[in-house]
């Protein structure tokens, strides 16, 4: 049998599990992809525009900012 403490830790978790998962989804870009890379200007194919909705960069400009290399 759990005591109120594991209860209370469970539902902590549970908590700070949504709390991230929010976070997570209000940080992903929204809306619309650019059809050109901001940086490079080169086209965005068709598959990540609509795999990563909101996307502004090609693979390559987006991996080299995640990456610190702007």
């Amino acid at each position: 049998m759990t005591d109120v403490y594991d209860r209370a830790q469970a539902l902590e978790q549970r908590q700070r599990e949504q709390a991230l998962a929010a976070q997570a989804a209000a940080s992903r870009p929204q809306g619309s992809s650019l059809e050109h890379c901001m940086r490079c200007g080169q086209a965005i194919p068709e598959k990540r525009r609509q795999a990563a909705m909101g996307c502004t960069r090609c693979i390559r400009c987006q991996t080299a900012c995640e990456k610190g290399h702007k």
